[in-house]
């Protein structure tokens, strides 16, 4: 944890500052025919990981529950997490070297929050780490006596990093779909 109140780990959202689009660009509207095809586009990526992130903790709680096996948690929850690794890895790549810098020089006011989110991906991409490991032991050890050790601390960090990317996502929406609503961003 952070001192920093406007740490990922510590914030609870954006300070009324940076929500600036919002009043021209509400939430409610995001669903409208007028919205950009690119805000369109963000947005359906960032409830994918949102299912994603589910699923995991859905496949997590069918074996807490009883209902599978550490071979069947193991089949079911590591190639998803394979897969949330990769594609929240990759999102955060591509926005961090191509949008961002694009979003920073669009309004003065907003350059502050856009950076809050580069550094955002700092503080996820340490937790996607975590998860890495904590998948790997599990997979080497899944034959050891203490695999459902391993699987546990899997499961715990797929629940623990839940919260700051949801956290991540929303604040990341609120700044980015206005600012492109506003300025046509096409793509």
């Amino acid at each position: 944890m952070s001192d920093d109140p406007l740490h990922l780990t510590t914030r609870a959202g954006l300070p009324e500052a940076l929500r600036i689009g919002l009043t021209d660009f509400p939430r409610d509207r995001w669903q409208e025919p007028t919205t950009m095809e690119m805000a369109r586009f963000w947005l359906g990526i960032h409830e994918g990981f949102r299912r994603h992130r589910l699923h995991m903790e859905a496949v997590i709680d069918h074996w807490r529950a009883g209902k599978t096996d550490l071979t069947g948690l193991h089949g079911r929850l590591l190639p998803a997490v394979q897969q949330f690794l990769q594609h929240l890895d990759a999102h955060h790549r591509i926005e961090s070297g191509q949008y961002f810098p694009k979003f920073r020089a669009l309004d003065d006011r907003l350059a502050h929050g856009i950076d809050l989110l580069d550094s955002d991906h700092d503080v996820v991409h340490e937790q996607l780490e975590t998860l890495f490991r904590k998948a790997v032991s599990f997979h080497q050890n899944l034959r050891a006596p203490d695999a459902a050790d391993h699987a546990a601390r899997l499961s715990d960090t797929v629940f623990a990093m839940g919260p700051a990317v949801i956290r991540h996502l929303d604040d990341e929406e609120e700044i980015v779909i206005p600012l492109i609503q506003k300025h046509r961003i096409a793509g």
